[in-house]
């Protein structure tokens, strides 16, 4: 196993850690005491190691995870999130579309190992990679109108996925699916014992790099085409309403009362 240095300052290279396994790079969310919950340095870094391993051709694959045994990924840290206000709101939006459209237009095996909850945001970039792999354990959803914030580009994700009928019910509820209803919804293809789901997770990125890599470079980029009108509109909407919702107070307010009740 071999190391990356990646830019995006000190924090977030020890949040964000990058490894060589054979030809695939594992990329790890390291802040387990926070449910790796990620913020904008983490962003910034996951970004920059998908760049590189995209250009890198000693990497055919990469796996997406996180430290620990309780999450993936709880999501955007509400400790950055409740110091917004709606300019901010509006770049933090860049951010994501940045962040997901590397994701999108990644064109070389992208597989997500859930080691547990994969929320918000985290749901949001699990379901944009080609294949996800988890255990029963390993609940998802999309819970951002429970801190006040609006589910904006997680419901045209979900809708994309599974329709609308079960896009709404979820982007209104915020309720997370457990492993066995996400396994049948089709949001996680394999479903397998805890201790096996990153090997398992390897073993298909090695497979997929594998495959003819022209032919699977340009069904890639066939698949983010054929949605990336939908993805702008969506990111434009998503901006302009996350502006209005921070400039009300509303979601700082609700965040704040949650922090405090985990304090309790």
């Amino acid at each position: 196993m071999q190391t990356t240095e990646v830019g995006g300052g000190q924090d977030a290279e020890a949040h964000v850690l990058a490894e060589l396994v054979g030809g695939t790079q594992l990329i790890t969310l390291n802040r387990p005491e926070r449910l790796n919950a990620w913020n904008a340095p983490m962003r910034a870094r996951l970004v920059a190691l998908l760049l590189q391993a995209n250009a890198d051709p000693a990497i055919g694959a990469v796996v997406l995870t996180g430290a620990g045994d309780r999450a993936f990924c709880g999501g955007q840290d509400l400790n950055e999130g409740r110091t917004f206000d709606g300019a901010r709101a509006e770049a933090w939006i860049e951010e994501w579309r940045r962040l997901y459209g590397t994701i999108r237009r990644f064109e070389k095996p992208l597989v997500v190992a859930l080691n547990g909850l994969a929320a918000g945001s985290a749901f949001q970039a699990a379901l944009l990679c080609d294949v996800r792999v988890g255990h029963a354990g390993s609940r998802m959803g999309q819970p951002e109108i429970n801190s006040g914030m609006v589910s904006a580009t997680g419901f045209w994700i979900l809708r994309e996925m599974l329709g609308l009928a079960r896009a709404t019910e979820m982007a209104l509820t915020g309720r997370m699916a457990s492993a066995e209803e996400a396994h049948r919804l089709g949001l996680m293809h394999h479903l397998v014992p805890a201790a096996e789901v990153r090997a398992k997770a390897l073993e298909i990125a090695a497979e997929l790099a594998a495959k003819p890599p022209l032919a699977f470079r340009l069904t890639k980029r066939r698949i983010c085409a054929a949605t990336q009108a939908a993805f702008d509109e969506t990111i434009e909407a998503a901006r302009l309403l996350h502006r209005e919702a921070f400039d009300s107070g509303e979601p700082q307010r609700v965040m704040e009362r949650f922090l405090a009740r985990q304090k309790q």
